[in-house]
């Protein structure tokens, strides 16, 4: 279970395979009723959460626990196929755990950008089996845009696609334009600046709902890969089952 801000998506595995099967449920609308709804008919035999919102990391906990399920909360205490270089390893959040593990075994070292309601950027060295050193937190492409919205009079809520051209014909149009590009320019200037501190040639992974559009006109980027968090909780719950 991979719990964010925004949803909260279920994923299904056997063994080490991550199986077709997904349900998803807005965070906001957690509850026991919905959590159990969401649930696959097979039998299961445990179960991992990676929770970035605690209140609702708990109501899943207890949720399934209530139901006989063990669980497992993803945690910088959980046994990790990674080491950690980080002066306070609890303030890492569990997701950014989960996309450091899922990469560390494809290259090391590696940047790894989560384009979420936030956009963090995750950075694994080279080192022994991979160790996470920590990363970046900046808003996410969603959250800016809205927050444009929000707060100015005239400005609309406008969906997120490549604009036609970098000079806007329309307030829409000035709108995509500044957030698609204007965001590329933000990653692009993080990556500069992590990529000098590493001194190494890193390899940069991309995931979240936002990956492919920003992705698409960078070459910076190499993978993109939607199910790179689950692929994350999915190698830490084998390791803690």
């Amino acid at each position: 279970m991979d719990n964010s801000n925004t949803r909260t998506k279920f994923a299904l595995a056997d063994g080490s395979t991550l199986l077709p099967w997904r349900a998803m449920v807005p965070t906001a609308d957690l509850s026991p009723a919905s959590i159990l709804a969401a649930l696959p008919t097979e039998t299961l035999h445990q179960v991992t959460i990676c929770s970035v919102v605690p209140a609702k990391g708990r109501l899943l906990a207890e949720t399934l626990r209530q139901q006989g399920l063990p669980c497992h909360q993803v945690s910088s205490q959980s046994q990790l196929p990674i080491a950690i270089d980080y002066p306070h390893p609890r303030q890492i959040g569990a997701d950014r755990l989960a996309n450091a593990a899922a990469v560390a075994p494809l290259t090391r070292p590696a940047i790894v950008i989560d384009f979420g309601t936030a956009v963090t950027f995750d950075v694994i060295s080279q080192q022994d089996e991979g160790t996470y050193l920590g990363g970046v937190i900046a808003p996410g492409l969603g959250a800016l845009r809205n927050d444009l919205h929000q707060r100015t009079a005239l400005l609309p809520r406008v969906d997120l696609s490549e604009p036609p051209s970098a000079i806007g014909k329309s307030t829409e149009h000035a709108m995509q334009v500044g957030a698609v590009i204007g965001y590329r320019g933000l990653i692009r200037e993080i990556l500069q600046a992590l990529k000098a501190e590493l001194a190494e040639e890193a390899e940069i992974h991309a995931t979240g709902g936002d990956a492919a559009l920003i992705a698409a006109k960078m070459p910076e980027i190499s993978q993109v890969n939607e199910q790179l968090t689950l692929e994350g909780i999915l190698k830490i719950g084998l390791l803690n089952s």
